[in-house]
């Protein structure tokens, strides 16, 4: 996947709380194909009317919100079932960060293996920002290195686990997270079978490319 290292881009707010998987895509589309992009089912209940109009006052259907890279949100965002399929969701339609002052435990490492930032900011610097927003046409700036946010005059920090920090940064999966520490595994097997040869047999003494 692509590295994060720092996004300047136009931002959408959704100031709803605890914005669970079921809403970001509602169980009806998952039995979709990814190809068919899963973009177009984000938030598809709240973006549209149960007669299939569309709900004209939802952020999402504002002029110029097919544009946004970045989300603000409140707190408590991807809560509920384990499905990727809500970060498939966001990432197709664009988005590669959300804002919020907390997230699902399971959404936020699936966002992270999909190149999705979820940044945390404190509940006061959330709703800064929504006013920030609300008045201010200027893109956000969302900086990885130095987790830090701006937009105009407003400057905020955000934190996030910093191993899905660095697999962000380098753009890296859990494998490729793994293979970075190659020498020190190979390091460990060979002093390993030097210390205990007697637990093993007709094993390798270094690692070998996967």
């Amino acid at each position: 996947m692509d590295a994060f290292t720092q996004l300047t881009a136009k931002a959408c707010s959704i100031p709803v709380t605890n914005v669970d998987t079921d809403q970001l895509i509602p169980a009806r589309f998952m039995k979709e194909s990814r190809s068919v992009g899963y973009g177009q089912f984000l938030l598809y209940d709240l973006r549209y009317r149960t007669d299939g109009s569309v709900n004209s006052d939802f952020p999402l259907n504002t002029i110029g919100a097919d544009e946004a890279r970045i989300m603000v949100t409140r707190r408590n965002f991807g809560a509920g079932s384990s499905r990727e399929a809500a970060v498939y969701a966001l990432v197709d339609a664009g988005y590669r960060c959300v804002i919020a002052p907390s997230f699902g435990d399971i959404f936020s490492s699936n966002a992270v293996n999909n190149g999705l930032l979820p940044a945390v900011v404190s509940e006061a610097d959330c709703e800064a920002l929504f006013i920030k927003l609300a008045s201010d046409a200027q893109p956000l700036m969302v900086d990885l290195n130095d987790l830090s946010i701006h937009c105009g005059d407003l400057n905020i920090e955000f934190t996030i686990n910093s191993i899905w920090r660095t697999k962000l940064l380098n753009g890296w999966d859990d494998i490729d997270l793994t293979e970075a520490r190659r020498e020190e595994i190979d390091q460990f097997l060979e002093q390993y079978l030097q210390e205990y040869s007697w637990s093993v047999s007709n094993l390798p003494t270094k690692t070998t490319e996967l």
